[in-house]
């Protein structure tokens, strides 16, 4: 594949060119902050923003709502979008949960309806520029990416170098006005590379990856899951804002005349008082504590069994998010190890 390096101008250009012939969701300032939003012009793009306030895969694979299926009577229709789009501006913590979520929503029942929104996707990575205050990718090892995009853009000096890993990485960037990188170019984008290794690491998590899923293991009753659940609100703000969290729940809307309507999925979290409420009204996680516990159970042991991977990339949404300040995952698994 290759590797480019065009000027600002040039760059903007580019994104004006894709704005013009394709639907391009973009990183843009909304009310002081940044998020996802249908691009109209280079102008807008922020490739300079510090955290998104909705991570790029929930804006654009695993929306808050969505339709599945129309039926009328006995007869229904799925519904798939797969309408091409190009996804500009992600971050390499995010880079990483979207494969994540890649490879959960192909697992067993594959899910069409994600794959085929991901299919339509043509992903232009960026590597981060500003650090978000509660960033802690850097100890998740998701500072940096080297694949899961099609194109990464890397600040170097007064332009970008843009690396086309796939062959659509490659049609994005036909016909845009760049020169093949030098290098020196290649020893400044190293140099970005470890300057953010070590600047994505606003928390500090003293525990080694692949140790955590033995340490939550004998962790069980340990009083950090009361203490810390005793202030939670059960808000659900943590799931909502995070990039690996996918729980979802699916109902049926019937309309007036009890023949047609839709079937639906919207978000829903472990957080939540309901979450586990069964049948018969049973809930076998009615407690804070035990749904706090499952929370970071979840992220260090039980999708790290499935997918091998923690299910954390350390973007630090859910520190920001969490009004009573208990959600953060450094914290927890640290005072675990100090207590072992």
């Amino acid at each position: 594949m290759s590797l480019k390096k065009m000027s600002d101008a040039a760059l903007n250009a580019w994104v004006d060119g894709l704005v013009a012939r394709t639907r391009v969701i973009g990183i843009q300032t909304k009310d002081d902050r940044f998020d996802f939003r249908p691009l109209r012009r280079a102008s807008d793009l922020r490739l300079d923003y510090d955290v998104s306030l909705t991570p790029p895969n929930k804006a654009c694979f695993q929306p808050a709502e969505e339709t599945l299926l129309r039926f009328q009577g006995a007869q229904f229709e799925s519904v798939i979008e797969t309408e091409p789009f190009v996804l500009l501006g992600v971050h390499p913590y995010d880079v990483v949960a979207i494969a994540q979520m890649d490879k959960i929503f192909a697992m067993d029942n594959a899910d069409t309806h994600y794959l085929a929104r991901r299919e339509a996707a043509t992903i232009v990575a960026c590597d981060v520029q500003t650090v978000s205050e509660n960033c802690y990718a850097g100890c998740m090892g998701a500072a940096t990416v080297d694949e899961g995009f099609d194109v990464l853009l890397t600040r170097v000096g007064e332009g970008y170098l843009a690396d086309a890993r796939t062959d659509k990485g490659e049609a994005l960037l036909a016909g845009a006005d760049a020169k093949n990188a030098t290098k020196a170019d290649e020893a400044a984008r190293e140099k970005v590379w470890k300057k953010n290794q070590a600047a994505l690491r606003k928390h500090d998590l003293k525990v080694s990856l692949k140790d955590v899923p033995a340490l939550l293991a004998k962790s069980a009753a340990h009083p950090v899951w009361k203490e810390r659940a005793e202030l939670c609100f059960s808000c659900g703000s943590c799931t909502n804002v995070c990039p690996t969290c996918y729980c979802f729940d699916v109902a049926d809307d019937v309309n007036w005349d009890l023949k047609s309507g839709r079937r639906k999925r919207a978000w829903d979290g472990c957080q939540l008082a309901k979450f586990a409420r069964v049948a018969g009204g049973h809930n076998f996680r009615k407690d804070r504590a035990a749904r706090y516990r499952h929370r970071y159970y979840r992220k260090g042991m039980y999708v790290a069994e499935m997918i091998g991977q923690c299910a954390c990339v350390g973007c630090g949404r859910c520190i920001t998010a969490c009004v009573a300040k208990i959600a953060n995952l450094p914290e927890v698994y640290n005072r675990l190890l100090e207590d072992k």
